[in-house]
């Protein structure tokens, strides 16, 4: 049993793009001490890595996204089952045009439609049932 009644929100994404943006970091720094264009250079491009490999990774289901969730879900070897739809306030999911509910239900997919060429007649009116009639 854990000594916390909370996740950390520890992944495998986040583990994985802090390990290759470390290792960028490290180039960079040598960069910089070395005054070595190429270095840094290099370094960039390895902490671009990064992002896109921890994106990719969120992507895939093993991110989780941000907020309380299911003590069944807190260990770092369990999937995300909601990153397919998306999820609400995520900027990664939103990149990917994945757009996911509150709950993390997916958005309503909707074919873009012509619009009608005449408008619909109005409803008839409803005539108010007096409060004791129908009874």
């Amino acid at each position: 049993m854990s000594a916390h009644p909370y996740d950390h929100g520890h992944t495998v994404a986040g583990w994985t793009g802090c390990g290759i943006a470390v290792a960028g970091t490290a180039v960079l720094g040598v960069g910089v001490c070395a005054v070595s264009g190429p270095l840094l250079l290099a370094g960039a491009a390895v902490e671009v890595i990064a992002l896109l490999v921890t994106w990719a990774l969120h992507l895939a289901g093993w991110g989780k996204p941000s907020g309380p969730r299911p003590r069944q879900e807190w260990s770092w070897r369990v999937r995300d089952s909601g990153a397919r739809a998306g999820h609400a306030e995520c900027v990664g999911c939103r990149l990917a045009g994945r757009r996911g509910g509150p709950a993390g239900e997916p958005a309503p997919v909707t074919a873009p439609t012509a619009a009608p060429a005449v408008s619909p007649a109005p409803a008839a009116p409803v005539e108010a049932d007096p409060v004791g009639a129908g009874s």
